[in-house]
């Protein structure tokens, strides 16, 4: 794990990238913040977590770091050690975890719960919506207080990596760390209107076969009947309105995605 730290005294910010080795993003916008060396009005820490599994091109290198929270520093796997030692390195910090996926080319933010933390940033973030996740954090970053996910992008693209800095540099203006870009004030970074909300409220299942193809679209409402998906060729329909989420055709080995409602928005 490297840790920078910007700013003076103790970090009450911080983001974290390469929770997974396979998703750089992270790691591409941290380095281009060290180098610019900004100056910070909070202190901040910068994090490259899983050095290890970044190194070797691998999400992990012995069990999913995003799934090892609170972690244990006498565990048997690397993963569950460094979950401690990152959890450690993040007491009394407003954070933000960047990501990557294979769904969805466009950032959306991802919390455990709309606490006031992610109320009051959020809205001020460069993404198409809010995913709250409560159901499905067990071991995740995410349950650590005030913690904000980020999806960047496409994994290992490079429009992933431009989103990933430039919601930093947004969630770091909307924590009072940094000036929003383009001014000279420590402002918020210009709140975007109606965000919508979508709370996690099952898994789609994805029954064994050969090949599959994915036909709704992210955040997009399926109607009861609607033919999402198919499996070697099978159409799998419906059975009642739902938002599909983080919906793809082999991002997860046993489902395709999430079934979601929209809830509200955030203005």
């Amino acid at each position: 794990m490297d840790v920078y730290e910007l700013g003076e005294g103790p970090a009450e910010v911080a983001v974290v990238g390469a929770i997974h080795g396979d998703e750089p993003c992270g790691v591409r916008a941290v380095e281009r913040l060290v180098a610019e060396e900004p100056d910070v009005e909070r202190a901040v820490k910068l994090i490259v977590a899983n050095e290890e599994a970044l190194a070797d091109g691998s999400r992990y290198l012995e069990a999913d770091l995003n799934r090892s929270f609170p972690g244990d520093p006498d565990a048997g796997t690397h993963e569950e050690r460094l979950a401690y030692r990152l959890r450690s390195e993040l007491v009394g910090c407003t954070t933000l975890a960047i990501h990557s996926t294979q769904s969805y080319a466009e950032p959306f933010a991802v919390v455990d719960s709309m606490d006031e933390v992610a109320r009051a940033v959020a809205p001020h973030l460069p993404v198409d919506a809010v995913i709250q996740t409560d159901a499905f954090t067990e071991g995740r970053l995410i349950e650590h207080p005030h913690t904000i996910e980020i999806e960047a992008g496409l994994q290992g693209s490079e429009a992933a990596a431009d989103n990933a800095y430039w919601v930093t540099r947004a969630f770091l203006a909307a924590t009072g760390a940094l000036p929003a870009p383009g001014s000279d004030d420590v402002i918020d970074a210009g709140g975007r209107e109606d965000v919508p909300v979508f709370r996690l409220r099952d898994r789609i299942p994805k029954p064994a076969a050969e090949e599959y193809e994915v036909f709704a679209h992210n955040f997009e409402r399926v109607e009861a009947g609607d033919r999402f998906a198919t499996a070697d060729g099978e159409p799998l329909r419906a059975e009642e309105p739902f938002y599909p989420v983080l919906l793809s055709a082999y991002g997860y080995r046993d489902q395709f995605g999430y079934v979601a409602e929209r809830v509200g928005a955030l203005e």
